[in-house]
């Protein structure tokens, strides 16, 4: 794979709880140990990926991470370098803090046009593409400012669903959504593929869901790695992500087998352009 080109990615979906934050996460931690180079954004005013990586940190450093500047402030000063946070090797963060929240307003306030609001984060990514392989971008489940900037800025999406109809209709929402940005402001990015998240492993819900998915997306756009439920993946948000045994690694072989189909959907799509 050609890794000159930065990719940048969106995980999204506009049913809440359906898996964006652990599963761009495990993406992008399981692509930096495969020694691509990968930028978390956390673009969610919660701010769990930003938790989530910072216990993650705190396993494999004994240093005590402090910020001068909040995500707001980068973005009003121009420049996202300051707040950039190495989380492990090929591993870095760009945290979320809670004053993010005000980021339509800040908007509002600079910009006139809504075109110029919609293309403002991408224009802060630009200068920062060239030291990254990838950067995912983790979005909240809703239609507003912050996730149309972030998709704009992406040159692709995957689509996190999990098994059941809420999150199925959030997902078809969600793709048909896409198509207003490139229609309205002239976005350039592509979906990647529908990402599946079990709810319960093998369960006829979880089934029949899969069946529906096929038919609405056509079943060569579901990402053939299915994310099983697994009960370690609840424990990282606790302690953050580890390798330390058996379930450890079972999750990571899940990961890294999606990591590949991941690295092989973008290198298919690159040469059919």
């Amino acid at each position: 794979m050609n890794n000159k080109k930065c990719h940048v990615v969106t995980f999204g979906n506009f049913k809440g709880g359906t898996g964006k934050t652990t599963n761009s996460t495990m993406m992008a931690y399981s692509l930096a140990k495969m020694g691509y180079k990968v930028l978390l954004s956390d673009q969610d005013p919660q701010a769990n990926a930003t938790s989530l990586y910072l216990r993650t940190k705190a396993n494999h450093s004994d240093d005590i991470v402090t910020f001068d500047k909040t995500l707001m402030t980068a973005i009003q000063d121009q420049d996202l370098s300051p707040i950039i946070t190495e989380v492990r090797e090929n591993l870095y963060l760009l945290p979320s803090f809670s004053d993010f929240a005000q980021y339509p307003k800040f908007l509002e306030r600079s910009f006139s046009q809504e075109s110029d609001r919609v293309k403002y984060f991408s224009t802060l990514l630009e200068p920062i593409k060239s030291e990254f392989d990838f950067i995912f971008i983790d979005v909240p489940p809703t239609i507003s400012i912050i996730t149309d900037s972030a998709l704009y800025a992406s040159d692709w999406v995957v689509v996190v669903l999990q098994t059941h109809e809420r999150s199925l209709q959030g997902a078809e929402v969600f793709t048909n959504y896409l198509q207003s940005l490139i229609d309205d402001y002239g976005a350039d990015m592509d979906i990647l593929g529908i990402l599946p998240v079990l709810l319960k492993n093998n369960a006829p819900v979880d089934n029949a869901t899969l069946d529906s998915a096929k038919e609405i997306f056509g079943e060569h756009n579901l990402f053939e790695n299915l994310i099983k439920n697994m009960e370690r993946l609840k424990r990282y948000d606790v302690t953050g992500i580890k390798e330390e045994d058996m379930h450890d690694r079972r999750v990571f072989k899940r990961y890294h087998a999606t990591a590949n189909e991941f690295l092989q959907r973008i290198e298919k799509a690159n040469k059919e352009e």
